[in-house]
C-alpha cells in the first residue's frame, strides 16, 4: 500500500474513533438502518467571525447575496441542462464521460479519483467556504444562526466529512422571499467564487512558476478508449502506465510532438512505438470522430520532469513542493465549481431545491408548490441515479 492509502485508512479509523467517543453527542439520522446514515456534532465554531464580519460590512455582505440569487437561478438552469444533455449523450454513446460522479479517494468506476491528501484539503476549504457563507449572509440579514459543526455521511463507518451552518429555520420562513433566497444562494455562490479566485492565482503565480521548474518527458497513456471494436494500443498489448518514448525512432517530449507525428499519418498505416518498456508495432484506426484522421485508441497524459539545472540549484524538495501545490490548486478549482454548481440542482435538500421550492410556492400554493418541487427533485434524482450507473452497463442494458 502507498502512502496515500494508508493515510486514507488512518483518516477513516480516527473518524470511526471520534463518531463512537461523541456518539452521544451526535444527531444521527439513519437512510439504511445500521447501514448508511448521516451524523451532526453542532458546536459553535465560526459564529462570532460570522457576527463580526457580517456587522462590520452588513451593506456588502447583503449586495453579494442578493446577486447570489441571480446567479443561482442561472447556474440552476445550466446544471439541469448540462444533465440532461449528458444523459442523452450516454445513451447515443455509453462510453462517454460522465458528468456526474462520486468524488472520493479511491479508484474505480463512476468515481473521480482525488489523491487523499488533496481529497481531505479540497473537502475542508470546500465545506468551511460553503457553510461560512450560508451563516454570514443569514447574519447580515440579522437571522440568527442556532449552530454550526461537522457532519460525516456513513457507510457502517464514517467515510465522507461535510460541515454545516443551522440558521433558525422557522425565523427564516417567515422572512421574505428576496432575504431566503440571498442566504440559500450564498455557499454554491461562494464555492464558485472560490473557484474564480483560485483560477487568478493559477494563471499569475502557480502556473507561470511551475512551468518554469518543469520540462516535457514522454506521453503517458492513462487509459484505453472503449467501443464496439478493440482499438490499435490495446490490441498490441501497450499497458496503462506506459510511456511513449519514440513514434517511428521520432522522439516524443510532448502531446504536441505526438500529434505532429501523427498527422502525418491515416488510418491503415503501421507506426513503430517505442515506450518506457518495450517497442510496439501498431496498425492505425480511424477516429471515431474523424474517420480519416489516425487514431490508436488512448487517453493520454504529458509526463514532465524537473529540470536540471533547477534540481542542481534548489534540489528535489522545493520544486515537488510548488508542483503539489499547483496539483491542489487544479483540484480545488474543479470541485468547488463543479461541487458549487451541483448544489444549485433543483432537488429538494440542496440549495438549488430549496431556492425553486420558494417561487414555486408561490406560483402554485404551499402545497401543491411542494408536490411539484417532489416530482422535479425525483426526476433530476433518477438522472443522476441513472449517470452514475453508466459506467456499469446500466444503459446498454436498458437500450
Amino acid at each position: 500500500m502507498n502512502f496515500e492509502t494508508i493515510a486514507s485508512i488512518v483518516f477513516v479509523v480516527l473518524l470511526t474513533i471520534f463518531v463512537f467517543v461523541k456518539r452521544k453527542k451526535l444527531d444521527t439520522k439513519f437512510l439504511i438502518p445500521y447501514f448508511l446514515y448521516f451524523s451532526m456534532y453542532r458546536t459553535k465554531l465560526g459564529l462570532k467571525l460570522m457576527d463580526s464580519l457580517a456587522g462590520r460590512f452588513r451593506k456588502l455582505v447583503k449586495f453579494i447575496g442578493y446577486l447570489g440569487i441571480a446567479v443561482g437561478f442561472l447556474g440552476m438552469i445550466l446544471i439541469a441542462f448540462s444533465l440532461f444533455q449528458n444523459l442523452f449523450q450516454l445513451f447515443a454513446k455509453p462510453e462517454a464521460a460522465q458528468g456526474v460522479g462520486l468524488v472520493l479517494p479511491i479508484q474505480g468506476k463512476g468515481i473521480f479519483y482525488v489523491p487523499f491528501f488533496y481529497w481531505i484539503i479540497s473537502i475542508f476549504v470546500i465545506a468551511v467556504v460553503h457553510e461560512f457563507s450560508h451563516g454570514l449572509v443569514a447574519r447580515a440579514h440579522k437571522l440568527k444562526v442556532k449552530s454550526s459543526g461537522f457532519a460525516f455521511l456513513g457507510l457502517i463507518v464514517p467515510i465522507i466529512p461535510a460541515a454545516f451552518v443551522e440558521p433558525d429555520e422557522k425565523e427564516l420562513r417567515k422572512r421574505p422571499h428576496r432575504e431566503q433566497l440571498s442566504v440559500f444562494a450564498a455557499g454554491p455562490l461562494a464555492n464558485i467564487i472560490t473557484a474564480f479566485v483560485f483560477i487568478l492565482i493559477m494563471m499569475f503565480a502557480l502556473s507561470p512558476l511551475a512551468s518554469s521548474l518543469v520540462e516535457a518527458d514522454g506521453v503517458k497513456i492513462t487509459d484505453y478508449v472503449k467501443g464496439n471494436i478493440t482499438f490499435p494500443a490495446e490490441k498490441a498489448g501497450i499497458g496503462k502506465g506506459e510511456v511513449i518514448k519514440e513514434v517511428d525512432g521520432k522522439p516524443i517530449k510532448s502531446l504536441a510532438n505526438l500529434s505532429d507525428a501523427f498527422k502525418a499519418k491515416k488510418p491503415g498505416d503501421l507506426v513503430t512505438i517505442k515506450t518506457n518498456s518495450s517497442t510496439y508495432q501498431l496498425k492505425l484506426a480511424g477516429n471515431p470522430e474523424n474517420s480519416s484522421a489516425a487514431f490508436m485508441g488512448t487517453t493520454l497524459e504529458e509526463r514532465a520532469k524537473i529540470r536540471d539545472n533547477i534540481k542542481a540549484k534548489y534540489g528535489e524538495f522545493i520544486p515537488n513542493a510548488v508542483i503539489w501545490v499547483h496539483g491542489l490548486f487544479v483540484i480545488l478549482i474543479v470541485l468547488n465549481f463543479g461541487i458549487g454548481l451541483f448544489n444549485l440542482a433543483p432537488i429538494g435538500p440542496l440549495d438549488g431545491g430549496r431556492m425553486l421550492q420558494l417561487p414555486l410556492q408561490k406560483y402554485f400554493g404551499r402545497e401543491n408548490g411542494n408536490k411539484v418541487l417532489a416530482y422535479i427533485s425525483l426526476v433530476f434524482f433518477l438522472i443522476i441515479i441513472v449517470i452514475l450507473a453508466a459506467p456499469f452497463g446500466l444503459l446498454n442494458f436498458l437500450k
